[in-house]
């Protein structure tokens, strides 16, 4: 369906009126941090009604901020039309994302040029560096269980948009629905393996990368191993090498 509001309108990316500003703001949050997601499902999160829900997303999707996807239709359901869902754009993400980018792209792509993509690691590391001092003593205040969480919470209040939970094949999953410097990370990926480092190191168990924002997936994704299977491999290791 098309929107209702043409694009050459120049209708503002979040509305008119303090009020319609600030829902639509939240409305193009919450794409960003659940989507893909349904107008239904939209309505029911904020306590809007249908016809308030498609208006706000009208005006999103005239300024290219969000787009439609059709969800396959599940085995139970049928041959019915798949259903609608949105998700941001990467225009949308960019509404969210920090100022400067261009200028910390220029920078890290002269310091590459003098002295080297080691030296645009080491900034990377040295930065990340920061942001685990910061992190450290609160995600070590919590049990071990507790650590992925903690640690969604702290990047969330970064601006991250992070969310932990349980990963389909064991362990956990952490996901950064939003990254700062994703268009800077895209040129220098010397930012997301410095963080993934990180990461590791402040919940004390290997962790894998699975996507990243800067590399055109809709989440950052990070697996994490169980605690239970490298303590295991520690106790095997331990026992083999007693028994050398």
């Amino acid at each position: 369906m098309r929107s209702s509001v043409p694009a050459s309108a120049g209708v503002p990316a979040f509305g008119p009126s303090h009020a319609e500003r600030t829902t639509r703001a939240r409305v193009a949050r919450l794409i960003l941090e659940h989507g893909p997601i349904s107008a239904s499902a939209l309505g029911q999160r904020l306590g809007l009604t249908p016809a308030a829900v498609r208006r706000h997303l009208d005006h999103l999707l005239a300024e290219e901020m969000i787009e439609v996807r059709r969800s396959r239709p599940h085995a139970s359901r049928g041959r019915g039309r798949p259903a609608k869902l949105f998700v941001i754009t990467d225009a949308g993400r960019s509404a969210f994302e920090h100022a400067y980018d261009d200028l910390a792209t220029s920078a890290l792509r002269f310091l590459a040029e003098r002295l080297g993509d080691e030296a645009v690691a080491e900034f990377s590391r040295r930065q990340l560096g920061d942001l685990e001092a910061r992190y450290g003593a609160a995600i070590r205040a919590v049990p071990p269980q507790q650590r992925v969480r903690a640690l969604a919470e702290a990047l969330s209040a970064d601006g991250y948009a992070a969310a932990a939970g349980n990963a389909p094949a064991g362990g956990q999953q952490l996901c950064q629905h939003h990254c700062p410097v994703a268009h800077v990370a895209a040129s220098f990926p010397q930012l997301c393996e410095a963080e993934t480092a990180a990461f590791a190191r402040l919940l004390g168990v290997p962790v894998q990368r699975l996507a990243t924002i800067a590399h055109g997936d809709g989440v950052c994704t990070t697996h994490v191993t169980a605690r239970e299977l490298t303590e295991k491999n520690d106790d095997k290791q331990e026992s083999g090498g007693a028994s050398v």
